[in-house]
């Protein structure tokens, strides 16, 4: 089973380029998110994101842009989402394009690996 996860980001994200240019119609003033999918609960992948982590070969599992400037998750942006039982990881990849293209359209800034 997979789900949804939407982590709120520190505003000194809006200073990196990519994030800007990832967002051309961030309203000033709105909150900034990433969005992403896993296999994990949100609080677990929020951890992980958070804490560097990195698995017993090394490999990372984290995004630096999360672990950088992530506050906090926003349960309200994907619980209603988990909560229709998303199973598949395509699904959870749809979703996750999915919400990142609403926030987008309301002006939020959102990173998307």
């Amino acid at each position: 089973m997979a789900c949804i996860y939407v982590i709120e980001l520190k505003k000194e994200v809006l200073k990196r380029k990519k994030f800007l240019k990832a967002n051309p119609n961030y309203i000033p003033g709105k909150d900034c998110y990433y969005v992403g999918y896993s296999s994990k609960t949100p609080e677990i992948r929020f951890e992980q994101h958070i804490s560097a982590y990195r698995t017993a070969k090394g490999k990372r599992c984290f995004s630096n842009t999360a672990r950088d400037f992530g506050i906090k998750l926003r349960p309200k942006h994907y619980s209603y989402i988990n909560n229709n039982k998303i199973f598949s990881k395509s699904d959870a990849k749809f979703w996750e394009i999915e919400k990142t293209r609403r926030l987008r359209n309301k002006g939020y800034g959102v990173w998307q690996k």
